[in-house]
This record gives structure tokens, C-alpha cells and sequence, in this order.
């Protein structure tokens, strides 16, 4: 999977895609993902690809968690359009959604810039962690749990430190929210309200 971070915005689709496509005949690329695109950049591309019977866009690697919903008015809209598999960075939102503050002296969520965020966010994260804890779960596997609960997202990128927390990230491929959950979350973390432009327009 070749993954192009970051939209090109000097150079046409025709190029781009005459130079994938080399790179498919000579195999040394299987797939075209993306990264950070919007959904009207998947739209372009694909719509270009198609004219070169090209397969073109399969995945789109997005910022994506409970606390940075955006995605969900355009892109995610666009991906599912179009069959791309969405891949989610930053999941837990550089560790704030994997318990900070049971363990806001630890690790990632230490840094000036996280425990800033952490104050800024703090009643969000104490109803979080509070709802977490009535299920039973911890604050980090809900949060993956809830992004693997959208049919679009195929895995979030997640980044374990040690063997311990990889092992824990994998309980949530067993969590199944229910309805009721879900919405508590949406509750929660208010998203944009759906996608462009019920969202907004009505």
C-alpha cells in the first residue's frame, strides 16, 4: 500500500496516477491509499482514476477519535462512497483518550502541550472515564472500540509502547458497544451532527 500523506495540489491527477500506475506494472506497488485528503480530494481522484480504468484511492488514512470528529461530514461520507477503508491516526488523540487522568503523569500525556489540552477538555474526560468505568472497560480500548464500531474504518493506527499496552489495545476487537453506549459517547463528544450538509443545513 503506497499511502500519500498530504494532498499535491501543483500537479494534475493524470500525472500522479500515469506514475502509480507505473509503479503497479512494475510491482512494486500493489495499492493507492491516501492521507489527510478531503473528501472532495477522493472524490477528484477516483473520479480521474476511473477515466484511466485505474483502480485508484482504496484507503484514506484520516485524523479520527471521539475528540476530533470532522471527518465524519465529508470524508467519511466519501470513503464509504467510494469503498475506501478508512485508517485513523491518532485514535486516542496522542493518549488523552486512553485515561489521562488516571495517568496524567505518564508517558505522552505529560507534555506541556497534552496536560493544557487535558485541563481545556477536563469535564469531557472525567464524564468519559466516569461512563468507561461503568462498563467496565478502560478509557483506551473504549475509544478504539467505538472507532471500530463504524463499519468505514477498517483499523486505527495505534501505537503501543510496551507489550503490556498492545496486548490491552487488542480488548477492543472484543468490546461490542451497544446502542445505548454509543449514544452516551455522542453525548459525550458531541461529532459535527452527520455528514455535509444535513449537518449544518438543516
Amino acid at each position: 500500500l503506497y499511502q500519500m500523506h498530504h494532498i499535491e495540489r501543483t500537479t494534475p491527477w493524470e500525472e500522479i496516477w500515469q506514475a502509480m500506475e507505473q509503479l503497479v506494472r512494475e510491482g512494486k506497488v500493489l495499492y493507492v491509499g491516501s492521507s489527510n485528503f478531503a473528501g472532495w480530494n477522493i472524490v477528484q481522484a477516483n473520479e480521474r482514476a476511473a477515466r484511466r480504468n485505474f483502480l485508484g484511492l482504496v484507503s484514506e488514512q484520516s485524523l479520527y477519535n471521539l475528540a476530533a470528529r470532522t471527518i465524519e461530514l465529508e470524508v467519511i461520507p466519501a470513503c464509504r462512497e467510494y469503498g475506501l477503508g478508512l485508517i485513523p491516526w491518532s485514535p486516542l488523540s496522542g493518549g488523552v483518550l486512553g485515561g489521562a487522568l488516571q495517568k496524567a503523569t505518564e508517558g505522552r500525556r505529560s507534555s506541556e502541550a497534552n496536560q493544557q489540552r487535558i485541563e481545556k477538555i477536563r469535564p469531557q474526560l472525567e464524564a468519559y472515564e466516569s461512563f468507561c468505568r461503568e462498563l467496565g472497560e478502560q478509557p483506551g480500548d473504549v475509544g478504539l472500540a467505538w472507532l471500530l464500531s463504524n463499519p468505514v474504518v477498517t483499523a486505527p493506527i495505534i501505537g503501543p509502547r510496551t507489550a503490556e499496552q498492545l496486548s490491552g489495545s487488542l480488548r477492543a476487537v472484543e468490546i461490542k458497544l451497544s446502542d445505548e453506549a454509543l449514544k452516551k459517547l455522542d453525548e459525550i463528544w458531541p461529532g459535527p451532527g452527520g455528514q455535509a450538509p444535513e449537518a449544518y443545513a438543516w
